[in-house]
């Protein structure tokens, strides 16, 4: 079996083609590196998201139980109508 190119010179000269195959090749990686990124920052944008609501949701939970000094001479939701 013979090698397609004698060195690497000419591999990366690619018979003259090197402009159009090196540009095919970049226009193909580009996009899948950009949207690996992207993918990888909306993945950490919601989990984030995720933390913030739940964190949210577990103080709500932490004041609905522990009742604090304003909390019997505070008129509820539709106590004031």
């Amino acid at each position: 079996m013979n090698p397609a190119f004698s060195s690497w010179t000419a591999f990366f000269a690619m018979g003259g083609y090197a402009f159009y195959v090196w540009l095919a090749v970049a226009s193909t990686l580009a996009p899948l590196a950009a949207l690996i990124a992207h993918t990888l920052w909306q993945r950490r944008a919601l989990l984030a998201e995720v933390r913030r609501r739940q964190a949210r949701l577990r103080r709500i939970r932490q004041s609905a139980s522990a009742p604090g000094p304003h909390s019997a001479a505070a008129p509820q939701r539709g106590d004031d109508q």
